[in-house]
């Protein structure tokens, strides 16, 4: 997609005051996918030298906003953690070619806030916390389960930057369950639901994403029979909270969702024992 009425892109690295039609630019997958007519200048963020991710001394993994998908997924193949094999179920989620993998960055799948970006279904699940620069340098930390609030929305200010997403050490040395449904066999995600064991102190954390419109955290001090999941579950999303659009009716989501997160918590509880 021409994105023809932008006139200017400058290096993020060179700071200018933040004008209206200002966005930023990372790997530009969902920029230039559809017309954006309001659009005047792009920030370039390719070149500010980040390090996509790395571990640091406390453990926990450190992400930058311009990561990109695949640089994430080779990374995972690596990391001697419990939890790594969620990273490559979540990379698999995508609904994109090997060319997207390549260029889609983690940071922009959560500052779209779909329902259905498993940056956002990972990130969540691994109780990760979004660092966000604003343009006066005031750094502020937020929850992934809090940055998203709805279906496209999230609590970004103007012109403010998703500079990195953490995941402490703990929610690394979970073990993981996961459960996906598509209408399609290469559809996008309507019900994607996550389960980390704490083996630290057997509590159980389930996450649903994409049949919902924004992440929805359960967290249990130890693995709960099925009617407290189904009721803690109930409680936790509004009739109007579950997402509805050609991917998925809301009953439909709702469904899967429970019954996704019953299988999690079945398995998880095997693996407590």
């Amino acid at each position: 997609m021409d994105l023809n009425t932008v006139v200017r892109i400058r290096d993020a690295r060179a700071p200018e005051p933040w004008r209206p039609g200002d966005a930023f630019l990372g790997g530009g997958t969902y920029l230039f996918s559809e017309p954006q007519p309001h659009l005047r200048r792009l920030v370039d963020l390719s070149r500010t030298g980040w390090t996509p991710v790395r571990l640091l001394a406390d453990g926990s993994l450190e992400i930058a906003a311009t990561c990109t998908i695949a640089r994430l997924s080779r990374f995972a193949r690596g990391l001697a953690a419990p939890a790594a094999p969620l990273f490559e179920q979540c990379c698999r989620a995508f609904l994109a070619s090997f060319k997207i993998w390549n260029m889609a960055t983690v940071g922009g799948n959560l500052c779209n806030a779909l329902p259905a970006g498993p940056m956002i279904s990972l990130t969540a699940a691994l109780d990760g916390e979004c660092l966000l620069l604003a343009q006066d340098g005031t750094r502020r930390r937020v929850r992934v389960a809090d940055f998203v609030t709805g279906a496209g929305r999230k609590v970004l200010g103007e012109g403010e930057l998703l500079r990195s997403v953490t995941l402490p050490a703990r929610a690394l040395a979970c073990r993981t369950a996961y459960r996906q449904a598509s209408l399609y066999g290469l559809g996008r995600s309507a019900a994607l639901v996550i389960g980390a064991l704490d083996p630290l102190d057997g509590s159980l954390a389930i996450t649903v994403t994409a049949a919902t419109v924004r992440p929805v955290g359960l967290w249990f001090p130890l693995p709960p029979t099925a009617a407290a999941l189904r009721s803690a579950l109930a409680a936790a999303v509004a009739d109007e909270e579950w997402f509805d659009d050609i991917h998925g009716l809301p009953a439909w989501r709702r469904h899967m969702a429970f019954r996704f997160a019953e299988e999690i918590r079945r398995e998880l509880r095997e693996e407590a024992r």
